[in-house]
């Protein structure tokens, strides 16, 4: 009889915080003294507050004591701490990830509708940055997205990127939607 082992399981933690130094530094320190991996970061500043989330892997022993060190760390240092348990992702070999490059000048809805026309085509969303400011020749406030998907297999990407082209102009937005290519460090 043979037996598969169990999946890979992770937690994922978001936290937020003043210092993302502090932030940052404090979170990986405590992973790894808790012999658990981080195995993917993003960190951001919003306004005066810093977001970080973190994927950790580990052994169950490691993963159990940092889920139960990380109240008291958000207590003693006044930070906000979430952390969930998490499998691995499911691998989707026949999916292709594209990227929406969106500029236009600001309207509060704009974003909510991006995502609205990914979710009516059923393409997943895998990362989104937006970035509001203001621009330097004219003060007008301005917003740029880029928006990494996952199209399903079977997509008929000329047909999505003719009905994202469409969805934009009616919003007045300049857009572009193209193949995912990893960026040359």
């Amino acid at each position: 009889m043979s037996v598969t082992p169990p999946r890979e399981q992770s937690l994922v933690i978001s936290a937020m915080g003043t210092s993302p130094s502090e932030l940052a530094s404090l979170l990986c320190r405590t992973c790894m003294e808790c012999r658990c991996n981080v195995v993917s970061s993003r960190l951001s500043r919003h306004g005066e507050y810093s977001a970080l989330i973190l994927q950790v892997t580990g052994g169950w022993d490691g993963l159990a004591r940092l889920e139960a060190s990380l109240p008291t760390l958000a207590k003693r240092h006044q930070l906000s701490i979430n952390a969930l348990r998490s499998a691995a992702a499911d691998p989707r070999p026949n999916a292709l990830p594209y990227v929406a490059y969106v500029s236009a000048a600001y309207r509060p809805d704009i974003l909510g509708e991006l995502c609205q026309f990914f979710r009516d085509h059923q393409v997943e969303l895998e990362n989104l940055v937006c970035d509001t400011f203001e621009a330097p020749q004219t003060g007008a406030a301005l917003l740029n997205a880029t928006i990494t998907v996952t199209l399903p297999p079977g997509t008929q990407i000329s047909w999505l990127r003719d009905q994202f082209l469409d969805f934009a102009e009616a919003l007045n937005l300049d857009a572009l939607l193209e193949p995912w290519r990893p960026q040359n460090l």
